[in-house]
């Protein structure tokens, strides 16, 4: 069976769930079938997801509520997720704990570092000097600047390019690293747009979304295609 891959998506104000379709489409046009995440409260119900699902997919959305990195909200700071926090914080601290891959995106990336001890720029227009609009005017699914591929890295060891293309969305971004967290990939003013772990388990995560140009683009459908072949390999080793 193609790898299961658990979406972990926005809560919407009746509490339903909702994802992209671009985050769908990536999954499946990478080998897997995705399982959308609604608002579970019962942790038996989070921990047999978890042990349904072969990997993780943290996507995109709100921002989290700085008081997880012992911060107060900022005037900046955008719209936050009770409900959200408390489901993905949850979840995130389930996958670590077993071991499966995990990719996270946008979002994703930074409520992995926070769960990790990091902490977070609030609001990049008015902490950082930046030259690049982290939140573009260019379509939804196009390219609008690129991305450094840090050597002796994954993505680096992945795709073989010194860059690749990107996007911007966020107006947040990575301040201090959270643990065992080391960068693979930089915007061209220094914003962290991606991270993993050297450690057994699989865990990346991709400031930009990669989603929105898995049809335009062969290096980011190749960040999905590594994902299913982490599962596999984590499956096929959990069966020797």
């Amino acid at each position: 069976m193609r790898p299961i891959i658990a979406m972990l998506a926005e809560i919407c104000d009746d509490l339903g769930a909702r994802v992209p379709n671009t985050y769908v489409k990536a999954v499946e046009m990478a080998g897997g079938i995705p399982l959308l995440v609604p608002l579970v409260v019962k942790d038996e119900t989070t921990d047999d997801i978890v042990s349904l699902c072969d990997g993780f997919l943290f996507t995109g959305g709100e921002d989290i509520d700085p008081a997880r990195y012992g911060e107060t909200k900022k005037e900046t700071c955008g719209e936050i997720s009770f409900y959200r926090d408390e489901l993905e914080f949850r979840f995130m601290e389930r996958a670590l704990q077993s071991g499966k891959p995990i990719v996270a995106i946008c979002r994703g990336i930074q409520l992995l570092n926070v769960a990790l001890g990091g902490t977070l720029h609030q609001d990049i227009p008015t902490e950082l000097e930046s030259n690049i609009r982290h939140v573009q005017s260019e379509p939804k699914l196009a390219p609008s600047h690129r991305v450094k591929v840090i050597s002796d890295t994954p993505l680096y060891e992945l795709l073989k390019v010194e860059y690749v293309q990107g996007n911007s969305f966020h107006h947040q971004a990575i301040k201090k690293l959270g643990r065992g967290l080391s960068v693979m990939a930089l915007a061209d003013d220094g914003v962290i747009e991606g991270v993993y772990t050297d450690g057994e388990q699989y865990i990346r995560g991709y400031q930009w979304h990669p989603e929105r140009l898995v049809e335009i683009d062969a290096d980011n459908l190749k960040i999905f295609e590594d994902l299913m072949d982490a599962c596999k390999n984590k499956k096929q080793g959990a069966e020797k």
